[in-house]
């Protein structure tokens, strides 16, 4: 069984639910969390699990829970994995604290996307699953909100350091999300009648004394100003000594920080930056977006006039051509296995290694000494290669390779100077691009 990759995939918001709850260890495991798989799989509206996983994976059924939790037990505690096989996603995970440890049922639920949940139907399942399981396993706090939201709003510590999080947990409402489960604790600390009167869109008093509320009916436009205002109503009369005013604009820009931006790249670095944006979290993709639609890169500046051109000063001219057709190829051997494009040194294939290094961080997590020595070389021959085979260029060898050049039309490139800027950073990477430096090439070949 071949899962969907969760985290493999373009990052897109999801819904995620946190959940933390007691349970009896003095009853069988089996049958203390037969209400939970009950609910599971009563609620779970289009995106039930059919994977389990502990040790290995096996095809969804009770068997496979309680092989898995023990298989995967390790003294006093257990856990194991619930993924999906099919679109949408899911990224769970059940796990489960035993004596002589404070016995806790913890569950992170994610499934993506979170449009997937724009149905008011499937959100309404989704509000009665978290009530029978709130109202079986008694909570602290649970929380399921969107996962990008979750993070611009400070998830999981909401404004705390780590030390005061692990001291106090959550003993007051620090944020309010889509869906909340207050704990008994909690809602005294709150007050019991103030949480019951709450402007929201379901508020419900668990019979454990847990208090479920939902803000709005559906959260794949939580995003929306009618959401924002309305968990902004719920956030401020829960929390009396916030403005509420200062909460309404805190989640209006938040929402601006998630609304789409267009892409309005360079039209030379449009599929290069596609793919960046691609791999940036999705909560800072159209921030990442803006930038790089304002962004333009520096013109390149390895070039000089051809008749500036410095004359060969090496030998043999041949041979030194070879030599750099063998420097290429060591890029050829570093990259063949995750570009494999760069075989056939086309426009195309150096844009591909233009992100490979990008993704790779390549300049930062590669030794400085390795880099000059070995990729440099390897880059800047590999660049000037492409212009041979693609442009008409010819090699104008030099005993120092910063000083070799490549004729194309009325300039010479100087492809080794171009690597050396290149690796510099990561955002190097992209101010001196070995794909602008061939279209611009490209643009002068006549």
């Amino acid at each position: 069984m071949k899962v969907l990759e969760f985290y493999g995939v373009k990052p897109e918001d999801s819904l995620l639910l946190i959940f933390n709850g007691a349970f009896n260890p003095q009853a069988a495991l089996e049958s203390e969390l037969e209400p939970f798989l009950d609910a599971l799989e009563k609620y779970a509206d289009g995106w039930m699990p059919d994977v389990v996983n502990g040790k290995r994976q096996r095809k969804y059924a009770r068997a496979a829970i309680w092989k898995a939790l023990e298989e995967r037990r390790d003294g006093d505690s257990t856990a194991l994995g619930l993924y999906r096989t099919k679109w949408p996603a899911l990224d769970g995970r059940l796990s489960l604290w035993l004596p002589p440890q404070s016995p806790q049922l913890d569950l992170t639920i994610n499934v993506k996307p979170l449009s997937f949940f724009a149905e008011a139907d499937r959100c309404r399942h989704f509000m009665e699953m978290v009530r029978a399981w709130a109202s079986r396993y008694p909570v602290i706090h649970a929380w399921a909100h969107s996962s990008d939201d979750a993070v611009l709003a400070g998830s999981p510590n909401f404004g705390r350091d780590d030390e005061t999080l692990f001291r106090d947990g959550f003993d007051r409402i620090y944020e309010v999300c889509w869906l909340n489960v207050f704990g008994p604790k909690l809602v005294e600390t709150v007050g019991r009648e103030r949480i019951l009167s709450t402007p929201a869109h379901r508020v419900e008093e668990l019979s454990n004394g847990c208090v479920l509320l939902v803000t709005w009916p559906t959260v794949a436009d939580f995003a929306s100003k009618e959401a924002r205002l309305a968990q902004a109503r719920a956030h401020a009369h829960l929390r009396p000594d916030l403005d509420f005013d200062t909460v309404l604009r805190a989640l209006h820009g938040r929402s601006v920080m998630l609304t789409p931006v267009e892409p309005r790249f360079h039209p030379d670095l449009a599929t290069l930056l596609s793919r960046v944006v691609d791999r940036v979290p999705s909560h800072e993709r159209q921030r990442r977006i803006a930038e790089l639609n304002a962004w333009r890169p520096p013109e390149p500046e390895e070039w000089r006039p051809a008749d500036c051109a410095l004359p060969p000063d090496v030998e043999d001219v041949g041979r030194a051509r070879e030599h750099y057709s063998t420097l290429a190829e060591h890029l050829v051997a570093l990259l063949h296995s995750e570009v494999p494009s760069v075989y056939a040194a086309t426009p195309e294939s150096i844009t591909d290694a233009d992100f490979y290094f990008w993704r790779e961080e390549f300049p930062k997590s590669r030794l400085r000494e390795a880099i000059e020595e070995h990729a440099v070389p390897a880059i800047g021959a590999y660049l000037g290669e492409v212009l041979v085979r693609n442009l008409g260029g010819r090699w104008i060898p030099r005993q120092k390779l910063e000083e070799a050049q490549v004729l194309v039309g009325n300039r010479v490139w100087l492809p080794f100077v171009r690597a050396r800027n290149y690796m510099r950073s990561r955002q190097s990477l992209l101010d001196y691009s070995l794909t602008y430096l061939y279209r611009v090439a490209e643009r002068h070949r006549g």
